[in-house]
């Protein structure tokens, strides 16, 4: 009986992801509606590429560019300018459909899966102790993610910008799920590299693998419970943490985290020195678009682009005017704490530790190049970058402690509400967003 027992115990746990997926998605599709999903879209990179791969090229074989937005012109060809993984993951439907495959339907179909995974990822952490939330808070925490984030507004899109963020999504919380406890060094590597081969800036979420291997591999006489206690300062915990450390250990298991980061960085650099002629160039400098000056100038990343961005991130709030349709959003988005302001719940944890300090830290360390970015990710309804490191903020959430009471649940309604709005409107609804076209204006103009 105890082996009838047991698939009929998985079958349970695989149960409640697969609502989480097919509700999700149900509501995606929804959302995403006929007109966007029963064709192909005018910003099918990812297709595009795929469909040079199968016929044999590299560039996508035609003499004018196949749409308007960001694509990359070299050598007197046209290449498209994005990491390449997503073309993989779409690869198979190309084959079959060509051209005419509807992508915006597989991306939607696909993005049911990061709030499933993450729901399965807040069970573990319930389950083995190291979160003390209940059933009941992790689907508030998938609900926030799934419905009142910006990846609500980004899961309905199914355009290249927006369909890498949703397989981001997928690989970050595969990432954040093999680093615990460095207990799968090899598959957390594959989906860093993978990551990486989807939005660079997800490269630099290694730290929290780092992290949790020096946690897990202790010497004999320590362990991440013996810590000093905090009246030492951090300078003395952060010394005695590195050095209880069993380096032998710490350095096998990131030799075979680094192994597949490696390997597919390589076939990455090899994939940009065959289009591009420079293992490091992905094709945005050769991009035909109208703020090439201000990239020649200031270069792709740079200091000069810190203070928008920051703006963006932080300031930037809905318009308010007295004639229809009375609010208006600026074409660079609203601030990541009108969107979902329960990220400030990060920073008054009940609790702290090793695993949390290294999802935050992580998640600083990620935003950073998206920071120093020549774009702001403009355009978009919210800080759509944000998704490179939302998982770990997320996660975080989760074994901080702090108490969801009334107040986190009325701001859930009002997160979900914002976010459903911008899920209808982005891309419809053109009314209720400015029209500039210059990235030049982030406030309500006088």
């Amino acid at each position: 009986m105890r082996y009838l027992r047991a698939p009929m115990n998985r079958a349970r746990r695989l149960a409640a992801p697969i609502v989480v997926y097919l509700v999700c998605t149900a509501v995606y599709l929804v959302v995403a509606g006929r007109s966007r999903l029963t064709h192909p879209s005018t910003d099918n990179h990812f297709a595009v590429q795929a469909h040079a791969w199968i016929e044999g090229r590299l560039h996508v074989g035609v003499e004018r560019a196949p749409g308007d937005n960001d694509w990359a012109r070299y050598g007197g060809k046209w290449w498209m300018s994005f990491p390449p993984f997503p073309s993989v993951v779409i690869a198979p439907v190309v084959a079959v459909s060509g051209l005419r495959t509807w992508d915006r339907l597989v991306w939607t179909l696909l993005a049911g899966a990061a709030p499933a995974l993450l729901f399965a990822l807040l069970r573990q952490l319930r389950e083995s102790g190291r979160s003390a939330r209940s059933l009941r808070e992790d689907v508030f925490l998938v609900v926030l993610f799934a419905f009142g984030s910006v990846y609500f507004f980004t899961a309905v899109q199914g355009t290249v910008w927006f369909a890498a963020h949703v397989v981001g999504s997928i690989l970050l919380v595969l990432y954040v799920w093999a680093s615990l406890d460095a207990a799968h060094p090899v598959l957390a590597g594959i989906c860093l590299g993978l990551a990486f081969a989807t939005r660079t800036p997800m490269l630099f979420a290694f730290p929290l693998f780092v992290i949790e291997a020096l946690s897990k591999h202790r010497k004999p006489s320590t362990s991440p419970s013996e810590e000093p206690s905090p009246d030492r300062g951090w300078p003395r915990r952060l010394a005695a943490f590195v050095g209880g450390a069993d380096f032998a250990a710490v350095a096998r298991s990131l030799a075979l985290f680094a192994l597949p980061v490696t390997v597919i960085g390589g076939l990455v650099a090899w994939h940009n020195a065959a289009r591009f002629d420079s293992a490091f160039e992905f094709g945005h400098r050769y991009l035909d678009i109208r703020w090439r000056p201000r990239m020649d100038r200031w270069g792709l990343m740079n200091y000069h682009y810190l203070g928008r961005n920051l703006a963006v991130v932080l300031a930037l709030v809905p318009w308010l005017q007295k004639t229809a349709p009375y609010v208006r959003i600026s074409r660079h988005g609203l601030a990541l704490w009108v969107t979902t302001p329960h990220y400030a719940l990060t920073l008054w944890p009940r609790a702290t530790s090793a695993r949390y300090v290294a999802l935050l830290l992580t998640a600083i360390v990620v935003s950073v190049p998206s920071l120093l970015y020549q774009n702001t990710g403009w355009i978009q309804f919210g800080y759509r970058f944000s998704l490179d490191y939302s998982i770990l903020l997320f996660v975080a959430l989760a074994i901080g402690g702090r108490r969801f009471g009334i107040g986190s649940w009325t701001l859930l309604v009002l997160a979900v509400a914002i976010n459903a709005f911008g899920a209808v409107t982005f891309d419809r609804v053109w009314q209720f967003y400015d029209g500039d076209a210059t990235q030049n204006v982030l406030f309500q103009p006088d």
